[in-house]
């Protein structure tokens, strides 16, 4: 998968980094997404668990091409998304 980092102007880095999320850990929940949503202007939603056991939420704007695009940003899921998270997850696992 190609992907490209938006970065934060300041400090020359990826944008994720804000928020303690790692390259590697969009790669892996793009991968394996579990909830896929349009959001505005072309872009997705995608959240999906890390290896590592991490729910984030990715947002992502896929490139014309397959198997490549823009991480604009990405986090970790807590509280009340994260138990909404799951509910959805469970409900979709249930049919």
């Amino acid at each position: 998968m190609n992907l490209r980092f938006l970065h934060d102007p300041e400090t020359g880095l990826p944008h994720i980094c804000r928020h303690g999320v790692e390259e590697y850990e969009v790669e892996e929940v793009l991968l394996n997404a579990e909830e896929d949503f349009a959001s505005a202007r072309g872009s997705r939603i995608i959240a999906g668990q890390t290896d590592a056991g991490r729910y984030l939420r990715v947002i992502f704007v896929p490139d014309k091409t397959s198997d490549s695009g823009l991480v604009v940003t990405a986090y970790q899921l807590k509280g009340n998304d994260l138990a909404a998270f799951r509910r959805r997850r469970k409900r979709k696992n249930r049919s």
